[in-house]
């Protein structure tokens, strides 16, 4: 998977990480096929096949590959066969397997080796990026609306559940933090099923495409560096660091080092399925007034629950297993659940409204922009301005990937601050939402 390590996700556990519940239109066909074994088989084949083809070296494969991230073309090829009715996206348990057991068991293993005496090394640069980032989505969300008001009105308006404001709330948690958070805004202000189908469309079209920027990017990023003056020492000597640590721990893993590391992965996901089972009615009942900070999303606790088993773990032996192979295990799992959920995708959704595609591309050139004059001055690298701005746009899945677009060793530092991601999403995207409603024609 290593190939496929240096491209990277998108947007997707913004989209990928709790929308168990989404009821997506149905793809325009019945199903060819319907029997989860068979999809299941599918899905692999598509997974070794782009693994087969990124990985070759010469001939027409790394041409294309040099323009579509390998990642992508995991995503949309599902999204194509669920479109086209071959197989059943809606309707297949495999979904639920995959963001139930894999994302959790994935976040654990790719948190695992996390060194937070290294990763500080880093210096200021990556939060202040960070912080630019998610201000521009919560306020270019209601900029896009505005200007979008100025040119057409009907694309933006809307009343009830139909106003167009409401779904473009979900895309704000989305981008801001992940899954959660985007489910989170879809509870607090209830937009119509069709239109929150038609704003996942926008998420991860409008998130696919920011993503082969910020990896063509990361191709000619020591060029980008050397016109801009940035200094890339800090993360360079993280990277020695981590390549070192990893080296000093490498060994050909036995039967018994597997074992482990699917008790690592799986134990705590078991046990975040536990608490969340408990906490979750807890709040319902004690403190219902939580719901709109996405505390009463089960699958939000699973992902708190599970990263902070991964953070605990990396300060213990468990770290260790990093030798092993803990985060290419970790990452095994998470192309599969690209994969998966790329079959749920249809294609047509945004056919009803087209427009929103326009409010999307205007929302991404906003945050785009300050997160590009900012890193400029402030002479930040760009390996800080693209993995904070995917940490956001896509989530600790894509953040990781992209990270690793400069180097494997990096992944971590995705990890981390998309976890931030998490923590102000929900409150970033309440207020952005709030402003939305009110510039909303």
């Amino acid at each position: 998977m290593s190939s496929l390590s240096a491209d990277a996700s998108a947007g997707i556990l913004s989209f990928m990480l709790c929308q168990v519940n989404l009821n997506l239109p149905d793809s325009p066909a019945t199903p060819l096929i319907t029997n989860d074994a068979v999809v299941l088989g599918i899905l692999i084949a598509v997974l070794y096949f782009v693994t087969e083809t990124s990985a070759l070296k010469t001939g027409f494969w790394p041409r294309f590959y040099r323009y579509v991230p390998s990642l992508l073309l995991c995503y949309f090829i599902p999204a194509l066969f669920n479109s086209f009715g071959v197989i059943p996206g809606s309707t297949s348990a495999l979904y639920g397997v995959a963001t139930q057991y894999l994302l959790p068991a994935s976040l654990v293993l790719l948190t695992l080796n996390i060194d937070f005496k290294t990763i500080r090394q880093l210096g200021p640069k990556a939060l202040i990026m960070f912080g630019a980032g998610a201000v521009s989505i919560v306020l270019g969300g209601p900029a896009a609306v505005w200007i979008m008001a100025h040119i057409s009105p009907e694309v933006v308006g809307g009343t009830g559940p139909d106003a167009v404001w409401r779904g473009l709330a979900t895309i704000a948690g989305s981008w801001i933090g992940g899954g959660a958070n985007q489910v989170a805004m879809k509870e607090i202000f209830l937009p119509s099923d069709r239109l929150f189908s038609a704003t996942i469309a926008v998420d991860v079209i409008m998130s696919y495409m920011w993503m082969a920027v910020l990896l063509y990017g990361a191709g000619i990023s020591a060029s980008l560096d050397k016109r801009t003056g940035a200094d890339s020492s800090a993360i360079d000597g993280v990277r020695e660091k981590i390549e070192n640590y990893r080296s000093s721990i490498a060994r050909t893993p036995s039967f018994a080092d597997w074992v482990r590391l699917v008790a690592i992965a799986f134990i705590p996901t078991a046990l975040a399925h536990f608490m969340a089972d408990a906490i979750v009615p807890w709040i319902e009942v004690n403190a219902p007034y939580l719901a709109q900070f996405s505390m009463t999303s089960k699958q939000f606790w699973i992902v708190v629950i599970t990263t902070t088993f991964g953070l605990i773990l990396s300060f213990t032996r468990a770290k260790e297993m990093e030798g092993a192979g803990a985060s290419r295990m970790g990452t095994l799992l998470l192309y599969l659940l690209v994969v998966v959920i790329g079959m749920r995708m249809n294609l047509f959704a945004i056919a009803d409204r087209p427009g929103l595609l326009v409010v999307g591309a205007i929302w991404l050139s906003i945050h785009a922009a300050v997160i590009l004059v900012t890193s400029r001055l402030i002479r930040a690298p760009f390996f800080f301005t693209a993995v904070s701005s995917q940490s956001l746009i896509g989530g600790p899945a894509s953040a990781p990937v992209v990270a690793s677009a400069f180097h494997p060793a990096l992944a971590p530092v995705g990890v981390l601050l998309a976890i931030l991601g998490y923590a102000v999403g929900t409150y970033g995207a309440y207020l952005s939402a709030l402003m939305m409603r009110a510039v909303s024609p």
